[in-house]
């Protein structure tokens, strides 16, 4: 078996115009929703996941347009920030549709909660990162949930106030609510293992081989039978 050495593939100019499209569109969205709330509570706007979510989408987008990273602490982050934004995605859609959730429009609505986590799935996919992440590495992406979800049910009863009514103990207690809770935490992880399951396959389907990383030279390699 012989390893051949490979360059890094960079993304094409047409996908980073538009990464830098719905970056500029998220982060009009974010500024937008504050600038149209009356008595805007910056603590609490920064409460949701849906935001939190957002920024870091904004983040990968303008920074994958610009800069296009290929390192493997890059790739590990954006995929990362593709599950926030799966996970926002998904939860709106199943729970939070029927209810109000404060984006001051729909387009601003439609745009964080529909459109930039599909933009993030489909960049996962069609650029996907060129060495291997593996499924014990990919799990550990759901912290970031995790440790929001323990900050807000800290913060709640000190503030007397929850951004959505699975996370709020007071409406259904702490029972429902915990046992609500680890479901969808088991949800996050699973979600976590099906995303890098999806660059696993576009990265397959671009570039027709399977590739890994040899430790400590950061060179990406093929492997030829």
């Amino acid at each position: 078996m012989t390893d051949v050495a490979r360059a890094p593939v960079h993304t094409h100019p047409v996908y980073r115009l538009l990464r830098l499209v719905f970056g500029a569109l998220g982060l009009l969205a974010l500024v937008w929703i504050p600038l149209h709330t009356e008595n805007l509570d910056w603590f609490n706007y920064f409460g949701y996941f849906t935001v939190l979510s957002n920024v870091l989408a904004v983040i990968v987008l303008l920074a994958g347009a610009a800069a296009d990273p290929l390192d493997r602490g890059w790739q590990m982050f954006r995929g990362a920030v593709t599950v926030y934004m799966v996970i926002t995605g998904i939860v709106y859609a199943i729970l939070l549709a029927s209810i109000d959730v404060g984006m001051q429009g729909q387009w601003t609505n439609n745009l964080v909660h529909r459109v930039l986590p599909l933009v993030l799935i489909l960049d996962w996919v069609v650029n996907p990162p060129r060495m291997r992440i593996s499924d014990t590495q990919a799990v550990t992406w759901v912290w970031f949930p995790v440790v929001y979800g323990v900050y807000t049910l800290v913060r709640g009863p000190v503030v007397d106030w929850y951004p959505y009514p699975f996370i709020d103990p007071r409406t259904q207690g702490y029972l429902n609510m915990a046992i609500g809770l680890v479901v969808l935490v088991i949800a996050f992880v699973l979600i976590c293992v099906a995303v890098n399951a999806a660059g696993r396959l576009g990265r397959r389907w671009r570039y027709g081989e399977d590739t890994h990383e040899t430790p400590g030279d950061g060179v990406e390699r093929k492997v030829e039978e």
